[in-house]
């Protein structure tokens, strides 16, 4: 069983040129994966909408200018010794945010759909080392059994196997990436995590989070009437349950980070509190963007003056903050 023990620690952010449908012709751009690079990050993650790769919603089909996107940045992240992981973060029969027509966790066609279109990334890019390329299944899987989550989980497996059986392949948790999986483990794959608790300091105000708009102003570390207000209080309320995967170097953080409606030096104080959790179990990590409102470039927060810096207008304190957990 591969685990994350034998490769570097990766850390680094999430890309998303291939994220957003209405966006699908946004090519990577080298300069990216450049800076990202020379700035001391080795991990990227691309989000993957499948409608762009489909170039629709018809999962026979395969669009091979979108795919060949897709060539590009992992080509970029080869030759700046970035490792990336590809996910499918919309996948036929899912996604976290908006409702598909049918199910990929009852509904044989999109099983089969979402299984054929991993076995078609294992054929195309079987000859890159796992160091260098990763497969995350399915972006933060719903409140399903273990035994549903599993067997769809190792339809897509198997695909993969076929063409490419010691691929290094990470399952989210379920319960929206939250809660870890003995049956996934039992596939031999590893696991990510999730880094936004509480989402009252992460997404705070962001629009697209049910109840967000009504969180109250937030705070760091908690007033709490106990004495684990900060690290502590993260680690037994989240990172505790992945206790296990942590110890066996088989999870991954594969997005954290807060929102740009939070004030900036609460974002930095939560922030630290979790590299440092992540520093003491030597847990990698990915922010969800490198650019956009939980980034280190052109975030839009209000309460930071930006740098130009590469001809990013960047967080410097929260560049150098991440830049500090870099070497451990």
């Amino acid at each position: 069983m591969l685990t994350f023990e034998q490769f570097p620690i990766w850390r680094g952010f999430n890309l998303q040129n291939l994220y957003v449908w209405k966006r699908s012709d946004k090519p990577f751009e080298e300069k990216d994966f450049q800076t990202i690079s020379e700035w001391g990050f080795n991990y990227i993650r691309f989000p993957m909408d499948y409608r762009i790769l489909c170039g629709g919603t018809d999962w026979d089909k395969i669009d091979e200018k979108a795919m060949e996107r897709l060539d590009q940045g992992i080509e970029y992240g080869i030759k700046y010794n970035i490792h990336i992981c590809i996910n499918l973060h919309r996948a036929p029969g899912y996604n976290v945010n908006v409702p598909e027509p049918t199910n990929l966790w009852a509904d044989k066609e999109p099983q089969e759909a979402f299984a054929r279109l991993w076995g078609i990334f294992a054929e195309r890019y079987k000859k890159i080392p796992n160091l260098r390329l990763s497969f995350n299944l399915v972006n933060e899987p719903p409140d399903i059994s273990e035994d549903v989550y599993a067997a769809v989980m190792k339809k897509a497996v198997d695909a993969i196997r076929a063409n490419n059986p010691d691929r290094l392949i990470i399952a989210d948790g379920r319960h929206n990436g939250n809660s870890p999986s003995g049956l996934i483990r039992q596939l031999g794959i590893a696991q990510a995590m999730r880094g936004y608790y509480p989402s009252t300091v992460s997404h705070y105000k962001a629009e697209w989070v049910k109840g967000a708009m009504d969180f109250g102003p937030p705070e760091w570390p908690l007033v709490s009437d106990t004495a684990k207000t900060g690290k502590e209080y993260l680690w037994e309320n989240s990172y505790k349950l992945w206790e296990d995967g942590i110890n066996s170097h088989n999870v991954h953080v594969g997005e954290w980070g807060a929102h740009n409606k939070t004030p900036h030096d609460i974002v930095l104080r939560w922030m630290e509190d979790n590299l440092e959790i992540f520093k003491e179990h030597k847990l990698g990590w990915a922010i969800w963007n490198f650019n956009g409102s939980f980034g280190i470039v052109d975030s839009g927060r209000p309460d930071v003056q930006y740098e130009n810096i590469n001809g990013y207008m960047t967080d410097r304190k929260m560049l150098e903050l991440l830049q500090k957990y870099l070497k451990y």
